[in-house]
């Protein structure tokens, strides 16, 4: 997911929202999204690849739930180390050290990407701190609002016009804040931490473009982050802190496999992206929140109360909008393509 990230920390071409090592949102609605494509295999691929990346990314709290004791900053540390050996496992299948070589030399890739390395860290831990605190809930919100996030950011950042239905949407978004921050008592930071820093993350891809491809990206950025989730890993085994050895092997080798399941919904997404309209793809990223919402609310048991209901109601209201106005847009570019091709 690599213009606009999703919650694993790749990205489409227009605002998508997905969790914690993510997904994954470079521009926003504003920009005209591509209208649908006739069915066929390619659909159809594309289809079960995006729905199966949303999926592992909509379910990755419950990898976390069975990751605990670990912490979040020895999850993310471990995820980081394992994920680069795993990237660098791909990079020698799929030979592609020389692209890998011309992104660390060319300095505004590797700017750009370290830039987005650290804004993916901030994600990852304050998803991961809010899963193994029991703040599931909360971490759901943040991928909802995150759309209206990459709105926000084209409009203050790239000076987009927004359409009436976006400029809608982004103001019940606001609604939709005051409303969870009187639920909560407090502003739902862990939401807005989220949002806003895989809303960024998706800018600073986007300024990447094309130039690299979602592995290549995905390794620079794990190259940026290894020494210091070494050194975390290290600290954290001298001060007895670490679980890695200390659980039984079945402990150990889950922790290994975050590198796995760090870069599999990568792959689908990137699948997915290239044989999908950006349209469908802006539909299928609501899987990952609706389910992390699910898995809180049904495994974890987390409380709602009325005031919550009311505030997730009304981001759910925002994104309608948001949708509708996706939507109509791809309908009108659709009806402009056609009638271009009547004309030629």
């Amino acid at each position: 997911m690599e213009s606009v990230p999703t919650p694993e920390g790749t990205s489409p071409a227009t605002p998508v929202a997905t969790p914690a090592a993510a997904p994954p949102v470079a521009k926003s609605t504003a920009g005209a999204p591509a209208g649908p494509g006739p069915v066929g295999k390619d659909t159809t691929a594309g289809m079960l690849f995006g729905i199966g990346a949303y999926v592992l990314w909509g379910l990755l709290p419950l990898y976390f739930f069975i990751l605990m004791p670990a912490g979040a900053v020895e999850i993310v540390a471990n995820r980081v180390v394992w994920s680069l050996l795993f990237c660098a496992l791909l990079i020698t299948v799929t030979r592609t050290w020389r692209v890998l070589a011309a992104a660390l030399k060319d300095r505004r890739v590797f700017g750009s990407l370290a830039l987005a390395a650290f804004l993916i860290a901030i994600n990852w831990l304050t998803y991961t701190y809010g899963v193994t605190t029991g703040q599931a809930v909360e971490t759901s919100l943040g991928y909802f609002i995150n759309p209206l996030v990459s709105v926000l950011l084209g409009v203050l950042v790239l000076k987009e016009k927004l359409r009436p239905l976006q400029w809608a949407a982004v103001v019940v978004g606001f609604v939709a804040v005051g409303v969870l921050t009187y639920s909560y008592g407090k502003l739902p930071w862990i939401a807005l931490t989220l949002a806003f820093s895989f809303g960024l993350y998706g800018f600073v891809k986007n300024r990447v473009g094309s130039k690299v491809d979602a592995i290549t990206s995905l390794s620079v950025e794990t190259m940026v982050l290894a020494p210091l989730a070494a050194v975390a890993m290290v600290v954290l085994a001298a001060g007895g802190g670490s679980t890695l050895t200390s659980q039984g092997a079945g402990h150990f080798w889950l922790l290994l496999a975050s590198g796995v399941i760090t870069a599999v919904p990568l792959l689908f997404f990137g699948a997915s992206a290239r044989r999908l309209p950006m349209t469908t793809i802006g539909l299928l990223q609501y899987f990952a929140p609706v389910l992390q919402f699910l898995v809180a609310l049904f495994v974890f048991r987390e409380a709602m109360t009325i005031e919550r209901w009311i505030g997730f109601g009304v981001v759910w209201l925002a994104l309608v909008l948001l949708t509708l106005d996706m939507l109509r847009a791809a309908r009108r570019n659709s009806l402009a393509r056609r009638a271009l091709r009547k004309a030629a």
